[in-house]
């Protein structure tokens, strides 16, 4: 592979192909940068996903507010008075922005390596001792510098669909770019109404079911599926199938979700019976299967996503989880009828020689009834059951069955 490496003054951030994506964006900045930073307490690399907002030639501001391990790291260096050596790759591998996004205890080089299902091909940078992926298109080394967050940024348009305000920052100095000789600039869509499509909600919704899945594992027996809505930013609003086996398993499920990494807001539990990735079936089982004063679990005081606007400023917020789920049934009983979800005919029933034997064995559904002699007319039964009941009782019984009366 051809390189072209640039040091000192060469080093110009205003050289890529940047843009502004929103009107009151406060500069052009890189979007779709993966970041590279050594733990020096456990050795490994931390991998994030970060954007460069440009601040001059060879400056731009990195956004270190959220929680995160690289916030971590980096306010560690800083009370020490150090610079944090930093790489940033551009037009890496696809999976690794996946990888980027997980919060796992693991040197995330290796994570990348796993989810490629592949070894990873690492090399040196040119001016830090950072191991970066060999294949990325351009790899941006730098610092992040010692005065901690001492510099104004934003605002932003934010992967929540919203601005965010001008925040303190530290800032990232550029000491060396290594590109392809044909390199391929990537972006990543951020932000806006509609935010089902944007890039970072898709990752950010794959991000959060793998950690809820993770924590519904030690949590509940039985997980069908789970979905986070990239519509809320691909995090804040969760639904969740199970298979209850006692009662209680679905608070179960709110709260290990609730109590998970993955910054979830809003729980939705639901029977095996519910596609958690239609609309329609969510909004009918919200309206039909819950309670507010018996089904609603509401947990205040909870760490939160800086980010979102409904905080006002607060560090901490509320969680609401919605058990959208059928009492649990006692072995061998059956669901009420008011429980049960109506499905066309199949006229599958026994066979039998009339609708008198038929009824003679035991009580049966009208269905039951066509069934029984293969008529799919079933006004032919109407009117045989009149005409038997001029001479036999027939009774119903509570789920409609017809019955001759003993």
């Amino acid at each position: 592979m051809q390189q072209v490496v640039l040091t000192g003054d060469e080093c110009d951030l205003t050289a890529l192909p940047v843009h502004l994506q929103h009107g009151m964006d406060g500069a052009p900045y890189i979007s779709a940068s993966i970041d590279f930073v050594r733990d020096p307490e456990t050795g490994w690399t931390n991998v994030g996903i970060r954007r460069l907002m440009l601040r001059g030639r060879r400056v731009a501001g990195v956004d270190v507010v959220a929680p995160s391990d690289l916030r971590a790291i980096y306010l560690a260096h800083a009370g020490r008075g150090e610079r944090l050596p930093i790489a940033f790759a551009v037009g890496s591998h696809p999976i690794d922005h996946v990888a980027a996004t997980m919060r796992i205890p693991t040197d995330e080089l290796a994570l990348i390596a796993s989810l490629r299902d592949a070894p990873l091909p690492v090399v040196k940078c040119v001016s830090n001792d950072l191991m970066v992926p060999a294949d990325a298109e351009f790899i941006i080394e730098g610092y992040l510098h010692e005065h901690g967050h001492t510099e104004p940024e934003g605002p932003y348009g934010e992967f929540l669909g919203y601005y965010g305000g001008v925040k303190r920052n530290p800032l990232f100095h550029v000491t060396a770019i290594t590109h392809r000789r044909d390199a391929v600039f990537q972006t990543a869509t951020i932000s806006g109404p509609s935010m089902a499509t944007t890039d970072t909600a898709q990752l950010s919704a794959l991000r959060t079911e793998v950690m809820v899945w993770r924590a519904l594992e030690t949590a509940v027996r039985q997980v069908d599926g789970v979905y986070a809505n990239p519509a809320t930013g691909g995090m804040f609003n969760v639904r969740v199938a199970m298979r209850q086996r006692v009662p209680g398993e679905a608070r179960n499920a709110i709260t290990a979700v609730f109590a998970s990494l993955a910054n979830v807001k809003h729980v939705f539990v639901v029977d095996p019976d519910i596609d958690i990735f239609s609309d329609a079936q969510m909004d009918w089982a919200l309206a039909t299967r819950f309670q507010a004063d018996r089904d609603l679990v509401v947990v205040t005081g909870l760490r939160a996503m800086p980010l979102d606007p409904s905080l006002a400023g607060s560090h901490q917020g509320a969680k609401a989880g919605f058990d959208l789920t059928l009492p649990i049934l006692k072995p061998g009983a059956k669901r009420s009828m008011e429980h049960r979800v109506p499905a066309p005919p199949v006229f599958d029933g026994a066979r039998f020689d009339s609708w008198l034997a038929a009824l003679e064995d035991g009580p049966k559904s009208f269905g039951e009834l066509m069934s029984a002699t293969g008529t799919q007319d079933g006004r032919e039964v109407v009117r045989w059951l009149e005409d038997i009941g001029a001479t036999r009782s027939i009774r119903r019984d509570d789920e409609g069955r017809y019955h001759f009366e003993q």
